[in-house]
């Protein structure tokens, strides 16, 4: 972090990842080129890990098999001070190491938790489990460095 006196802690950190939808999710590509994607997650405090889930094979796994580091980029909407044009967002980056979740329970639980986070209701959330579980891959995200910071867009 270069900037420190817009760095955000840690708690703040965890509330944008914890209340944000969306996330840039990054892992080394083909020939060493980054491969950037849109993702939706869950952020799991207990455990410290962020999951979201995918294809059981496709390019994002096997870059995901061929270098288990990755980075995930999170942002909430900001705000604006009065009388000031720019936007005001806090920037969450986190780097860790994933991989495939393959315990059933933990399966189960955390993809649950990850539908509640997008779905409006439980009984969608079950018709949900049961038509595309089976077909999905839940992935771990084990956070093992984080930094946020306020970005001033001026």
């Amino acid at each position: 972090m270069r900037r420190f006196k817009q760095q955000v802690t840690t708690e703040e950190c965890k509330k944008v990842l914890k209340e944000e939808k969306r996330a840039a999710f990054s892992v080394i590509g083909d020939d060493g080129y980054p491969y950037t994607i849109p993702i939706n997650f869950y952020y799991d405090k207990e455990d410290n890990n962020i999951y979201f889930h995918g294809a059981k094979e496709g390019h994002k796994v096997d870059a995901m098999n061929r270098c288990d580091k990755v980075c995930l980029t999170v942002w909430n909407q900001g705000f604006r001070k009065d009388g000031h044009w720019e936007w005001n967002p806090t920037s969450v980056v986190v780097f860790g190491k994933v991989k495939p979740v393959t315990e059933k329970n933990i399966f189960e639980d955390r993809l649950r938790k990850l539908a509640a986070k997008y779905y409006p209701t439980t009984d969608e959330i079950e018709k949900e489990m049961e038509r595309s579980a089976a077909r999905a891959q839940l992935f771990a995200i084990k956070i093992e460095h984080m930094t946020g910071k306020l970005v001033n867009e001026k």
